[in-house]
């Protein structure tokens, strides 16, 4: 039996233009090879105030309290 095809490489580049064209995702200068993705250790520190202040979340409702969920016995 023959080894399944191996997949194309991607044609396109990637669809993160932050990334992909090597700017800062918070200032769009050029990035830092020392703080990358970042252009320096400002921005990464912003970021990580984002991070660490919960100000990256996805909206929605707050989950329930577990000891009212379903029970898996009937």
């Amino acid at each position: 039996m023959a080894p399944p095809p191996t997949p194309a490489p991607p044609s396109q580049p990637s669809t993160d233009t932050a990334s992909a064209a090597g700017r800062c995702p918070l200032c769009d200068k050029p990035t830092d090879a020392g703080y990358r993705p970042f252009c320096s250790k400002r921005c990464a520190d912003v970021d990580l105030h984002r991070w660490l202040g919960e100000g990256y979340v996805l909206p929605g409702t707050t989950p329930a309290d577990p000891d009212h969920w379903p029970t898996d016995d009937g």
